[in-house]
């Protein structure tokens, strides 16, 4: 089984395109740690501000792991989420 999250951002007013740059930057890093098996930020069409971040790892050790990494901590925790006015998140497994 995988473990999921489904996270879901929004970006502060006017800050929509900054919360787009710091999840591209975190993306690439994400997606090469050893347990991630999928990595995808998706932004709204219609509501600039929203994100929706699709995520999948070996186990909830992998997603801790996530959490912990440098580039996490320096993009998202140092970075994107004070540009957030609100910030969900959701877990799932696998079928």
């Amino acid at each position: 089984m995988g473990f999921v999250l489904v996270a879901k951002w929004t970006a502060k007013e006017g800050q929509g395109d900054a919360v787009q740059d710091a999840l591209e930057r975190l993306a690439v890093p994400s997606r090469d740690e050893p347990g991630c098996r999928f990595y995808q930020p998706c932004r709204d069409p219609e509501n600039p501000d929203a994100f929706l971040i699709f995520e999948i790892y070996d186990d909830q050790a992998a997603f801790e792991a996530h959490g912990a990494s440098e580039h996490f901590q320096e993009i998202a925790v140092g970075g994107a989420f004070d540009l957030l006015e609100s910030r969900e998140r959701t877990f799932y497994e696998t079928l």
